[in-house]
């Protein structure tokens, strides 16, 4: 059976013939094809103010992003075979670049699947669902899973801002099976518990691995700085690898639990101290008190959520930048990232160069960094490729 048919406007065609996959709610013909006749998640017809199809997409009628387009073909059918189909290709991909099950499995519109990620730690899967479309479907995409991998558990991570905007719970909870007492993943052979059902995001942060294990080299007999440590993914490595001292500063004690665990996990609990603290206070504390650090790794949450707060959250980067050149030592290096999609790296890299000339220090790039394989770009969505890293050396003025 033919799937009812979503009118764009005149023109609005064209961001989708270049790859992209959002529909925005104004670019709707809501004369032809009124949003409100359809319900969230509903499988529709994209077609073109002339009667040119698009391809299938699902709808949200409440929300900004009204479609995302799932295929290029018409009718298609989103049951359990859609699924096995796309994750399939996804698991090809990730099996060519790791050799240990560690990794994001899914990655939303870069693997096809609209609104959805999948983490995969081992035989335990934490799915984070933020749109309609894909909540609709949710059985078939369990199944799908269950059958290609036979998980020990599925863990599904609903507490998201993005959930609350497609009209969606946002209560935790294992979808499937059993979760094992301890859970330990690996990344660049450094062990870590990790907690899928009560931590931030999907439990783990797979995107940063590449960049952590750039720094593994650095930081022989130095001292180390992680701000917002989260359970000491930089950190951990970094004091594995010979680290003189590393300092783990995070506001969340649930988090430095963690990462105090994983210090001993990794037999490096006497070169790692974990601090409680807001990073803008203790970066205040650590200059009145001239503390130095060698290396400080800054990779702060997303600080600039939607396009309207990018004023703010651009002087939040610029300060805490501005903060920790100040307590860097001489010849020292800093790491800074962003996970901001509206922070691009053009934004990074004039702060970084406005904090160096504000303290008088000369600052130069070694190395960049940005997301990790398991997080595809895709060519025609921007919004897909958001992580971006700066390596930098910092010497005193020339």
């Amino acid at each position: 059976m033919a799937y009812p048919e979503l009118y764009l406007k005149k023109n609005e065609d064209k961001r989708l013939r270049k790859g992209h996959v959002w529909v925005f709610s104004n670019e709707v013909d809501t004369h032809r094809s009124p949003l409100d006749q359809f319900a969230p998640g509903d499988l529709v017809n994209i077609v073109t103010d002339d009667g040119k199809p698009v391809g299938t997409a699902y709808v949200n009628p409440q929300t900004l992003i009204a479609a995302r387009l799932l295929s290029r073909k018409l009718n298609l059918s989103c049951g359990i075979n859609f699924f096995k189909s796309r994750l399939t290709t996804a698991l090809r991909l990730r099996e060519q670049l790791f050799n240990k099950p560690f990794y994001r499995l899914i990655f939303g519109e870069s693997d096809g699947l609209p609104g959805l990620v999948i983490d995969r730690f081992d035989r335990v899967f934490s799915v984070q669902i933020t749109s309609a479309g894909i909540e609709k479907h949710k059985s078939f995409l369990m199944s799908a899973l269950i059958e290609l991998f036979n998980p020990e558990a599925i863990v599904l991570k609903n507490e998201n801002s993005q959930r609350a905007l497609e009209g969606l719970s946002q209560e935790n909870e294992i979808g499937y099976g059993k979760m094992p007492e301890a859970l330990v993943i690996e990344e660049n052979g450094v062990k870590f518990v990790i907690d899928v059902l009560t931590g931030q995001k999907t439990g783990w942060f797979y995107d940063h691995r590449n960049s952590r294990r750039e720094l593994m080299g650095l930081c022989r007999d130095r001292t180390v700085l992680d701000l917002f440590s989260y359970t000491g993914a930089w950190a951990i490595p970094a004091a594995k690898n010979r680290a003189e001292h590393v300092t783990c500063v995070d506001a969340s004690a649930a988090a430095l639990a963690l990462a105090s665990e994983n210090a001993r996990l990794n037999e490096v609990e006497q070169r790692v101290d974990c601090i409680q603290s807001d990073v803008f206070d203790f970066l205040k504390t650590a200059r009145s008190d001239k503390r130095s650090f060698d290396i400080i790794v800054l990779d702060p949450p997303a600080l600039i959520k939607r396009k309207k707060d990018f004023k703010q959250g651009f002087e939040a980067y610029r300060r805490l930048n501005d903060m920790a050149l100040q307590i860097l030592s001489p010849n020292g290096i800093l790491i800074s990232a962003s996970c901001s999609h509206h922070l691009s790296r053009e934004n990074l890299h004039e702060l970084l160069r406005a904090s160096a000339r504000h303290i008088d220090r000369h600052l130069t790039f070694f190395g960049t960094g940005g997301q990790g394989p398991d997080h595809p770009i895709h060519p025609g969505m921007p919004e897909t490729e958001y992580l971006k890293t700066y390596f930098c050396y910092v010497s005193p003025s020339l």
